[in-house]
């Protein structure tokens, strides 16, 4: 297994609208549990397969605790079937370093996606699960949290964000 880079903003992979997976093969197995562990050295609880470069439908999620055993969701060619309720919870994300905001989200969400193994899986989650779902998919359709931001908001973003690269830079 390996870690692999993750693409920070504005890298334009993170803006194109992944490919559909056909079938899962030990190749794409690889890449999920290399993602896997890249989410869980970074830390975070979900990463999409365009944060590694790659436009395919893949994302991996893990919203256990510290103190709790892994609970790893690996899906291929999620999807969001029933949305219901209403969530405005602060986001951050792996690809956007350093930023956090609140986002409006759904409070529950119905997915279905093809496990590792190929099998067709649907689970309806809330709180957290619920966010990471919904932010790991708008991943996949090219989707950053930011983008669900007012235009003032944005302006805001995009100079606040400018000073966090600028940071990092000086870092290396």
């Amino acid at each position: 297994m390996a870690i692999l880079p993750i693409r920070h903003y504005p890298d334009p992979v993170l803006k194109q609208k992944a490919e559909p997976v056909g079938e899962i093969t030990d190749e794409l197995r690889t890449l999920a549990r290399d993602m896997a562990e890249t989410m869980y050295a970074a830390p975070g609880v979900g990463l999409a397969a365009p944060q590694v470069g790659i436009s395919k439908r893949l994302v991996v999620i893990d919203c256990a605790g510290s103190n709790e055993e892994p609970q790893l969701i690996t899906a291929f060619n999620p999807e969001i079937v029933t949305r219901e309720g209403e969530s405005y919870e602060e986001e951050g994300c792996l690809s956007v370093p350093g930023y956090y905001t609140r986002i409006h989200r759904s409070a529950q969400v119905t997915a279905r996606f093809l496990d590792i193994d190929g099998r067709r899986v649907e689970m309806t989650v809330d709180g957290l699960l619920a966010v990471a779902f919904q932010h790991e998919l708008d991943h996949l359709d090219g989707i950053l949290f930011v983008d669900h931001l007012s235009p003032l908001k944005k302006g805001l973003f995009r100079k606040k964000y400018q000073k966090v690269l600028d940071q990092m830079k000086e870092q290396l």
